[in-house]
């Protein structure tokens, strides 16, 4: 794609790494078949190739941006199929992550846009909080279909009709602190605590910390780490993505610096795609950029770390047949696909994947609440093509995604972790009892 930036223009850093990534686009358009928003709206404007184009405008005019652009680009899920469909290797995530800090900084949204999103840039991040806001979702929830049709409060519906009641409670290895492998110690890794995730579902980390200890895997709760930025980064939100991302990066590298790690290990993956861009995030902060891309450096899903330990063969329950849904967070942000699967069926799970994995569920950090009348839709497609499986369970590896299909299906979810403890004598997940071993007895 030819650009026409000044030279003054190009002395920005930020202006310079967006001109090498606009030349990059050959306008080929494989893009769009993969691109959730214009498979169903249609407008070339919301298909990756069409904001493209409205943010090279934006930018090389150096201008605000207008309604229109916020219009198309806020409709982005950030789901990066069309990364991985792109012959051409556009780095469309970092493209459209600067045209969002644009937007913030440049226009000025209506009054409830703009309260929405600071109330959740306020809360959510904060386990403390989002607790609290749930219980007062409680007392809302009944106005949901009300508050529904007032256009300015659309957003504010949504939140309460995704709210699953009063909160779960703490998990035991909530807090900062060490558990220890049983047997022979063979790594020593941080396990991301998180925010919204301990709160929705603590049972995650609670598998995944019994999964590993019993692998002979040391797990660590790292003090003072907190939020990983993803939720306000996605808001363009720059310097509180970024006062995040220290706060980690600072967490993390003391621990490696003191007793070490082998490795920083997510569970969410829509918290693992932007750690593992720390990197990038802070290359221009002289003081970080150094630990930054050091701690990216060893950071994985947990999928991928399980999967180098050689599981042991487990007793899973018997004609437990396993929808799973790839996260765009992993399949496209991580480039993480095979290891799940692998993992599930080599416990002894009947793994089926949908006909359109490649196609985002709709929940998109907030996305299901800023834009919850197509997050609706891509939920009912996604739900239909799990559902279409005939599955018992349905499994994915980010909670976001979790919440999402589970609002939209009776079938249970459920973490892979989870499914991997259960099926090596852990607790079952909801919806289910009793272990696995009890399981394949009963079968």
């Amino acid at each position: 794609m030819q650009t026409h930036f000044s030279l003054a223009q190009l002395a920005d850093p930020h202006v310079a790494e967006a001109e090498k990534i606009l030349r990059t686009c050959v306008h080929c358009g494989f893009c769009t078949a993969t691109c959730p928003t214009y498979v169903l709206l249609g407008d070339e404007l919301d298909s990756p190739r069409g904001r493209i184009y409205l943010i090279k405008d934006m930018l090389e005019n150096d201008r605000p941006a207008t309604e229109q652009e916020v219009k198309h680009i806020d409709r982005c899920l950030s789901c990066l199929s069309c990364m991985t469909t792109c012959p051409s290797g556009v780095n469309y995530m970092h493209l459209v992550d600067q045209a969002r800090v644009h937007i913030e900084k440049t226009y000025v949204r209506p009054a409830h846009d703009r309260l929405m999103r600071a109330m959740l840039a306020k809360v959510l991040p904060y386990p403390h909080r989002f607790r609290l806001a749930l219980m007062g979702a409680m007392v809302g929830k009944p106005f949901a279909p009300l508050l529904a049709k007032i256009p300015g409060l659309k957003p504010l519906a949504a939140m309460l009709r995704l709210s699953p009641g009063l909160p779960n409670g703490r998990s035991h290895h909530e807090a900062p602190g060490t558990f220890p492998a049983q047997g022979q110690r063979r790594a020593r890794v941080a396990l991301l605590r998180g925010c919204a995730q301990p709160v929705l579902r603590p049972s995650i980390d609670d598998a995944a910390i019994r999964l590993l200890t019993r692998l002979g895997v040391e797990v660590v709760r790292v003090e003072g780490e907190g939020c990983c930025g993803a939720l306000v980064h996605h808001m363009g939100r720059e310097e509180e993505a970024h006062a995040f991302a220290r706060n980690n990066v600072d967490a993390w590298t003391r621990e490696m610096d003191g007793p070490g790690l082998d490795a920083i290990l997510v569970t969410t993956s829509g918290c693992g795609t932007p750690i593992k861009d720390y990197g990038h995030m802070l290359r221009l902060d002289a003081a970080y950029k150094d630990k930054a891309a050091r701690v990216s450096s060893i950071t994985r899903d947990i999928s991928e770390f399980l999967v180098t330990l050689d599981l042991p063969k487990a007793a899973a329950p018997l004609g437990r047949r396993v929808a799973y849904h790839s996260a765009c967070s992993l399949q496209h942000g991580q480039k993480v696909k095979g290891p799940p699967v692998e993992l599930l069926r080599a416990v002894g799970f009947e793994v089926a994947e949908p006909f359109d994995p490649h196609l985002c569920c709709g929940s998109a950090g907030t996305y299901n609440m800023l834009q919850s009348e197509i997050a609706d839709q891509l939920k009912a497609k996604k739900v239909g093509t799990l559902e279409a499986l005939s599955p018992d369970i349905i499994a994915a590896g980010n909670i976001g995604c979790m919440a999402q299909i589970g609002s939209g299906t009776g079938v249970p979810v459920a973490h892979t972790v989870e499914l991997l403890d259960w099926a090596m004598g852990g607790p079952a997940p909801a919806g289910f009892s009793g272990t696995a071993k009890a399981a394949q007895k009963a079968a």
